[in-house]
């Protein structure tokens, strides 16, 4: 029976939960996920857990916070003047913005806090520092 190895690519259906048993993302009505198992095209922890999984298995993996989106890091909210910022943006907490690097890299951002000086930022992913749960099923591995 072939089993997945590193480099493979594989393709798997999902569904990622957090603890609290909330759904965050599924392939549910979609495509299965394609990726190369060990490239850097998935969490490390989820990439972790496919090698020697077997065509049509299904498991549930647990990823800690640190092998997913990895902690909350605090220097990734800054405070921004108010006044930089075109009066035609919604700058409500938890607007999903994007901005750009001086190097010209977008970033998606999400509004945390405004006033009537500065607007909160937060460039963290929005599931850093979860641990999540997926259940997986492999449909397909092409050596």
């Amino acid at each position: 029976m072939t089993t997945v190895k590193t480099g493979d690519t594989v393709r798997i259906h999902y569904t990622g939960t957090l603890k609290d048993g909330s759904r965050f993302d599924s392939s549910e009505g979609r495509e299965p996920l394609e990726f190369t198992v060990g490239s850097g095209q998935i969490i490390p922890g989820l990439d972790i857990a496919l090698p020697g999984m077997a065509m049509g298995e299904a498991k549930t993996v647990e990823v800690p916070c640190a092998e997913a989106y990895g902690p909350v890091n605090p220097d990734a909210r800054q405070a921004v003047p108010r006044a930089g910022i075109p009066a035609d943006i919604p700058l409500d907490p938890g607007t999903q913005l994007q901005m750009q690097t001086p190097e010209g890299q977008v970033v998606p951002v999400v509004v945390v806090e405004a006033n009537e000086e500065t607007v909160t930022l937060d460039a963290n992913h929005p599931l850093a520092g979860q641990d999540l749960i997926f259940a997986i099923e492999l449909v397909a591995i092409n050596p």
